[in-house]
């Protein structure tokens, strides 16, 4: 065999291994977004494909639809425009940082910085006495 066919073997059985290897990677993601929408209960928030985020209110299996509460306005979608379930993104202010994106102490708590020369006494690391002994 020369080294050309070969390599076009090998580079036949590369792409066959991935086709193959994509292919089960999209039937669990969509075994996982089907089991994900068929136990969707009421008071989960959801977000759909387009966007809308809401609370669901009812679900209908037979006609696979579902009923969203968002901010007041009711709306039906089928289950296939349920993207996922919605979790707030954390926010931090920009004033609650500082430049680097480390968390700035508040103002009801003091810095925690080390007073030079004093050495760091940890009150909960006493022990009481052990059988009768006096310290």
């Amino acid at each position: 065999m020369d080294p050309n066919s070969l390599f076009f073997v090998v580079i036949l059985v590369v792409m066959i291994g991935l086709m193959f290897w994509q292919s089960k990677k999209a039937k669990q993601q969509q075994a996982e977004r089907k089991d994900f929408r068929s136990n969707l209960q009421p008071g989960t928030e959801i977000i759909t494909i387009g966007g809308i985020i809401g609370k669901v209110v009812s679900v209908d299996t037979e006609y696979e639809e579902i009923v969203i509460d968002s901010e007041g306005s009711q709306l039906r979608f089928g289950f296939n425009a349920i993207s996922r379930e919605y979790v707030r993104p954390a926010y931090v202010h920009d004033d609650e940082v500082d430049e680097n994106g480390n968390p700035l102490p508040k103002d009801d708590q003091p810095a925690q910085e080390p007073v030079d020369g004093e050495p760091v006494r940890d009150e909960s690391a006493q022990q009481a006495p052990v059988n009768g002994e006096n310290n």
